[in-house]
């Protein structure tokens, strides 16, 4: 980075919500603002620890105990479930430690970092497919959250389970549950209003007290479930060709849980003392924790059959079945403000940055926050997890076909085009290298679409929009390995397509 042509004081950092003038040289006002600058070497303060205890904390989370749950609903056993999500989070490793070396040594976040690969005006493309996923990802969180004020509430106020339906039965939508959820959602908005800072205690809260929770629930499992000997016992559902026709889709979806923050972490990579820090505490927090986690879900999940004679793959119901009003209260709420610390966290802070790469003089993160939380409204986010199937084979293969391609064309740029050299400040100019064509690189949109459409067709007939006729099996078939399929078919054709950029001023 040269030095002379950019000068940086202190930078807002969205995730610890501290304030401080910003100003550069050379970088145009419509690619610029505080959150989207990049971050002095003297801000650079995160250590191997903090990104281990990061990926910790969003790993101890409702959909990742839910992502365990529905491979055993799925019809896996507990060591097939345990092996397909630990073998999942180490593929996704790989692409999140190598998107995450530009983070670590331009100190820029993501929204910009897709600039050089896309366009200055083309990065807006990437960053409002990552976007819209967040919002889905806002959006289940906060009905998670909602459902278990829900779950709290109508054992106090009976009467609200029996409230009369006021929307189309087209929503799926029941009265108590949506005035919950829409309580909670009123809540996130208020620590958006707030600023980041609002939720720091609510972080060290479910840092301490999450996995005290997950820790007692476990040992409920296994002393109602006669043992971990009985659970751990019950055979797999699926076997042979069965087995694998589940598993490949399966482990797809798997690597689509943080397909989103694969493509990301530079918002949080930005902040790292070096590469040794981002690179080893994201092996030391990211694996292990998913796994976990993950054997907890299991084993309740599994145990759950035994106790009730069904497999109840969601915690926030099973909670809900417990005879103890203040034992399930006190659940209900540890597990609201858990997901909220989540949520704030996870889904609203990479949002904020990529709605504010639209137009960085008239959007800031406080903004951006509430876009992504009106689009978690709009979006359903009851119907994305309403069944294990729909969670995995519709809501995290079908992003994942979206952001494969992404990643496979940023990574191609960075490393095989660009030999890890950008220039900074140009990454903040129309005119500079990365303006390309009226400011998108067609490159890399041809990429796009090529990693996209080879996955269409078996999405089309998962959700039932054609018939299994329509298209030879071995193309449908793609979208089982719908993330994979994008990343190399992009990845290729954007080397292939691509130019050799300039040398100069790097």
């Amino acid at each position: 980075m040269n030095k002379e042509n950019i000068k940086l004081s202190e930078t807002k950092n969205p995730l610890s919500g501290g304030r401080g003038a910003s100003s550069s040289e050379g970088m145009e006002a419509s690619l610029y603002n505080e959150d989207l600058a990049p971050v002095p070497q003297h801000k650079r303060t995160w250590g191997t620890w903090n990104y281990a205890a990061l990926w910790i904390s969003m790993s101890l989370c409702i959909p990742t105990y839910m992502l365990a749950s529905s491979l055993i609903e799925g019809g896996m056993n507990w060591w097939q479930s345990i092996l397909t999500i630990f073998i999942g989070n180490t593929v996704v490793l790989i692409p999140m430690i190598l998107n995450g070396h530009a983070g670590a040594k331009y100190g820029i976040p993501f929204p910009v970092f897709a600039r050089a690969s896309f366009g200055t005006r083309g990065a807006n493309i990437p960053a409002m497919l990552r976007a819209i996923v967040a919002c889905g990802w806002f959006g289940i969180q906060t009905w998670i959250g909602g459902f278990a004020l829900y779950q709290m509430m109508k054992l106090w106020i009976p009467s609200l389970a029996t409230m009369p339906q006021i929307f189309p039965a087209s929503f799926g939508l029941e009265t108590g549950p949506a005035i919950c959820f829409i309580i909670f959602w009123f809540i996130n908005m208020l620590v958006v209003y707030f600023g980041i800072e609002s939720i720091k205690k609510l972080l060290i809260f479910k840092a301490f007290f999450l996995p005290f929770a997950a820790l007692a629930l476990l040992f409920w499992a296994i002393n109602a479930g006669n043992g971990l000997g009985p659970i751990l016992s019950q055979p797999a559902k699926l076997t042979g060709q069965a087995f694998w026709a589940y598993f490949f889709p399966a482990l797809t979806g798997m690597v689509g849980f943080w397909a989103t923050l694969s493509l990301n972490i530079p918002d949080f990579t930005r902040y790292a003392k070096s590469q040794k820090a981002q690179i080893n505490g994201q092996i030391i927090g990211l694996p292990p924790s998913m796994t976990l986690f993950a054997f907890i879900g299991v084993v309740v999940t599994s145990a759950t059959f035994i106790i009730y004679g069904e497999t109840i793959w969601d915690p926030v119901v099973l909670a809900g079945k417990f005879e103890n009003k203040l034992l399930v209260s006190f659940a209900m709420i540890a597990v609201a403000l858990s997901t909220l610390a989540t949520n704030i966290a996870a889904n609203i802070v990479s949002p904020a940055n990529d709605f504010a790469n639209l137009s960085p003089t008239k959007i800031n993160f406080r903004t951006g926050g509430y876009i992504t939380g009106i689009i978690g409204i709009l979006i359903f986010p009851w119907k994305l997890i309403a069944d294990p199937n729909g969670y995995i084979f519709t809501w995290l293969i079908a992003y994942s076909s979206l952001l494969g391609p992404v990643g496979g064309i940023m990574i191609a740029d960075y490393y095989f085009i660009r030999k890890q050299q950008l220039n900074v400040t140009e990454l903040y100019q129309h005119k500079g290298q990365y303006g390309f064509k009226n400011g998108f690189n067609s490159a890399a949109i041809i990429a796009l679409l090529a990693g996209i459409i080879p996955n269409i067709p078996g999405f089309l007939l998962q959700i039932k929009v054609v018939s299994s006729t329509v298209f030879p099996v071995w193309i449908s078939d793609l979208y089982h390995y719908a993330w994979f399929v994008g990343f190399f078919v992009s990845s290729f054709v954007y080397w292939v397509a691509s130019p050799t950029p300039p040398k100069e001023g790097l």
